[in-house]
């Protein structure tokens, strides 16, 4: 086999849930895909870094050059209400409910120690920032896949609000119901809609 199609296939299984014989076939189809094709896909993993920046306030992606994403610009979003997530896909998955109003705010993860992934890790200075700066009272709704790390992740958000003098001004509240699949991005809108309906607070 040439050396050029055992890089491509070596690099497309190193991509999550492709075993080799998948990255096998996928490298096969683009050698016989026209040369249009291939080069607007070798354009699309070009612009990846160069064409897509994080919002500076929530950390959501957004189109480069921007001063901030859709939502934290839209003069129509409840900014009382912090939506807190892992992962841009998670903000995705909610939206897609096309129920909810409020802005977000992008961890980058969750606390997890055993995982070498620590506070000083995530995004939470800026969400801290955003509460200080907020006027009016916020509910903050952890909406964080319901694990372990969602256990250390609250805590530390609440022990934070509390050590720098918040908590007067924050209402945190959590989903009232576990997530069957674990994490928020594969779960369907009925279930994300309950889980929000009845959110708890804490």
């Amino acid at each position: 086999m040439p050396e050029v199609l055992k890089r491509l296939i070596n690099n497309i299984s190193l991509l999550p849930w492709i075993w080799e014989k998948t990255a096998t076939k996928l490298a096969f189809f683009l050698l016989n895909a026209k040369s249009d094709y291939i080069e607007n896909f070798k354009s699309s993993l070009d612009d990846l870094k160069s064409k897509i920046a994080k919002c500076p306030i929530c950390g959501s992606l957004m189109n480069a050059g921007q001063e901030s994403c859709k939502i934290c610009s839209s003069i129509n979003r409840e900014k009382n209400i912090i939506c807190v997530v892992e992962e841009y896909l998670d903000l995705l998955t909610i939206e897609q409910t096309w129920w909810y109003n409020w802005v977000y705010h992008i961890l980058g993860g969750s606390i997890s120690p055993i995982n070498w992934v620590f506070a000083a890790d995530l995004n939470f200075k800026k969400l801290f920032t955003r509460i200080e700066n907020n006027e009016d009272k916020i509910e903050l709704l952890i909406a964080t896949n319901p694990n372990i790390e969602w256990e250390a992740t609250t805590a530390y958000i609440k022990e934070e609000i509390s050590k720098l003098g918040l908590s007067y001004k924050v209402k945190i509240t959590r989903l009232s119901r576990w997530l069957s699949s674990g994490y928020i991005e594969y779960a369907d809108n009925i279930t994300i809609l309950n889980a929000i309906k009845e959110r708890k607070e804490i």
